[in-house]
């Protein structure tokens, strides 16, 4: 597909070096979620990180070879998968995270062996911090979803999907929750090419809309904050190269409210029994926000992380 970094030769390739246990996550039809349509769950949270962020570390850990150093800035979800990738393979891991970011998250960074450096701002701020030490220190900076193959291991979450979607006179459509960008550009980029008649749709929280904005005006918008519960999508400023492949690959991006992700929660954990966290549920708030547009459709919500801190997901749901 022109337009975008991403290759399918390549996502094929990083299909072959990713551990078979993030390797086709359970994909089914959750019936209980009665919303108006067909919803199909893939879920992300089936392996030992909990979220799908192993798929894109196992192909830069089995880039760098048996030995070497990387940083990287994480809300917590990629932290944890680097580590791990790393673990086995002789690495030297440095995290950089928020100070403010989910304790659960932080507690497995330290837990797999990795350096874990905190800084008093947000994931903004830790960006340019891991910048700084990969500098100085003269490492790789693994800078998620600007690194091609972190988009290319969450691509691989495509080649799932594209047989279980059926093309009918009611379009398919598959929601994917937009932080970065890793996992919306390397999926969208996998369904465009192979299933194009499926509706790819980006979901981002109303409190941190700065990639969203992006897509809807073309250009990079940066906001000044970012407030919501779905830390692990709470970016502030958008990567050029990533707006530039979303463009190409996603059909529409959208913008859910907080109460709407509660909301979301809930229902996964009373007619699904799970326990996400609130960036899995983007997909079922954007239902719930605009039911008939999905109507009598298939749609496929990826459930992409469940690493929260207990105590806060308690009351989200009213526990």
């Amino acid at each position: 597909m022109q337009g975008t970094r991403l290759d399918m030769d390549r996502i094929r390739a990083a299909r072959q070096v990713i551990a078979p246990v993030f390797l086709d996550s359970p994909l089914y039809r959750c019936e209980a979620l009665e919303l108006g349509c067909a919803v199909d769950i893939k879920l992300e949270t089936a392996n030992p990180l909990r979220s799908f962020k192993g798929r894109g570390t196992e192909v830069v850990a089995s880039q760098l070879g048996s030995s070497g150093a990387v940083v990287c800035a994480s809300a917590g979800n990629l932290g944890q998968a680097l580590a791990w990738s790393a673990r086995d393979r002789g690495l030297d891991v440095t995290v950089v995270a928020s100070r403010f970011a989910t304790t659960a998250k932080l507690d497995r960074i330290r837990a797999l062996g990795a350096k874990l450096e905190l800084v008093d701002g947000d994931h903004e701020l830790a960006r340019v911090r891991a910048a700084e030490i990969a500098r100085h220190d003269g490492i790789r900076l693994l800078e998620d979803s600007l690194d091609l193959e972190t988009c290319e291991g969450a691509a691989t979450i495509g080649l799932e999907l594209v047989d279980a979607l059926h093309a009918t006179d009611q379009r398919p459509a598959v929601l994917i929750a937009l932080g970065g960008g890793a996992l919306a550009t390397g999926v969208g980029y996998v369904l465009k090419a192979l299933a194009p008649a499926v509706e790819v749709i980006c979901v981002q929280p109303l409190g941190a809309p700065a990639l969203t904005r992006s897509w809807h005006e073309r250009r990079v918008v940066t906001t000044e904050t970012a407030d919501t519960i779905a830390d692990g999508v709470a970016g502030r400023i958008p990567i050029p190269e990533v707006l530039g492949d979303l463009l190409v690959v996603a059909d529409d991006a959208v913008l859910v409210q907080e109460s709407s992700i509660v909301t979301g929660l809930r229902l996964l954990l009373d007619h699904a029994g799970l326990v996400v966290e609130p960036s899995a549920a983007l997909g079922i708030a954007a239902i719930l926000e605009d039911r008939d547009r999905f109507a009598g459709r298939q749609v496929v919500t990826i459930v992409c992380g469940s690493n929260v801190d207990q105590d806060k997901y308690r009351r989200w749901v009213g526990l």
